[in-house]
């Protein structure tokens, strides 16, 4: 593999594709578990360690999966994974295991992972589709570590434990409940699209903020993205729809004229 398809695949995962920030998937964990930066690392690195194997071990096996079965293949592949994981970090690193919690064996459903089993790893070679999940990895790691942080100092005036805002500091702890990881997302959120739009005004190429999709899947050249397949499928399902019903049973509409008496 190119180093060149590494670094897209990396990039892609971190910015042009974030799975919080662009795409918007994984928002359970992503709101729940990260009410302290270190919590967020943790689950974004868990995550991030399931993906990359599971993404490779799929690529490795897609042309053994059955087409019909790759979906029950896919979550038993990535329920193996995510059981080691839990069972090394129950052994290894306990305060972070019990801090996760549930939030743990929820990675089975986590759509982001699904979803790249789907898009990219069934579809492509091994080390891309290594690659492809160690991207999509760090972008999740980065965005929780970004809001657990935020929500952390906000919240309780400390960032990975350690206090850095003044004694006078009130914390408001309204950020290290449910609501806050609402506001900080959202306003995360809007501050990436108000840069972009500022950008944009400017006159600048923007297209690497927020470009997850361009909504042009004809010529789109991004071989991973979910929402290609899924358009191309569905237009492909159209077409057969409409050429079965404009052409239902033409031999029989033959018969019926040909019997069909003349005026």
């Amino acid at each position: 593999m190119k180093q060149s398809n590494i670094s897209e695949r990396l990039f892609n995962g971190i910015v042009k594709e974030n799975p919080t920030f662009v795409l918007m998937l994984g928002m359970c964990p992503t709101l729940a578990v990260t009410t302290s930066a270190i919590n967020g690392l943790g689950m974004g690195l868990t995550t991030m360690v399931v993906l990359a194997l599971s993404n490779m071990f799929i690529a490795l096996l897609r042309k053994i999966i059955p087409d019909k079965v790759r979906i029950p293949a896919f979550i038993v592949i990535i329920a193996s994974f995510v059981t080691v994981v839990e069972l090394l970090l129950k052994a290894f690193i306990p305060f972070l295991y019990g801090a996760l919690g549930l939030y743990i064996p929820l990675i089975v459903v986590n759509c982001i992972i699904l979803g790249r089993a789907e898009a990219y790893a069934s579809k492509n070679d091994v080390v891309s589709s290594l690659f492809d999940g160690v991207g999509m990895g760090l972008g999740f790691t980065l965005a929780l570590t970004i809001i657990g942080a935020i929500r952390e100092l906000l919240g309780a005036g400390e960032v990975f434990g350690l206090a850095v805002m003044p004694e006078s500091y009130v914390p408001c702890s309204i950020f290290v409940l449910a609501p806050g990881a609402f506001f900080v997302l959202a306003a995360l959120t809007a501050i990436q699209n108000k840069v972009k739009l500022a950008g944009e005004k400017k006159g600048r190429d923007m297209s690497k903020i927020q470009s997850g999709c361009n909504s042009d899947c004809m010529n789109c050249k991004e071989t991973g993205c979910s929402r290609k397949f899924v358009d191309v499928s569905a237009k492909e399902e159209l077409e057969v729809i409409e050429i079965t019903d404009g052409d239902e049973f033409p031999e029989q509409a033959v018969e019926e004229k040909e019997e069909a008496p003349n005026d």
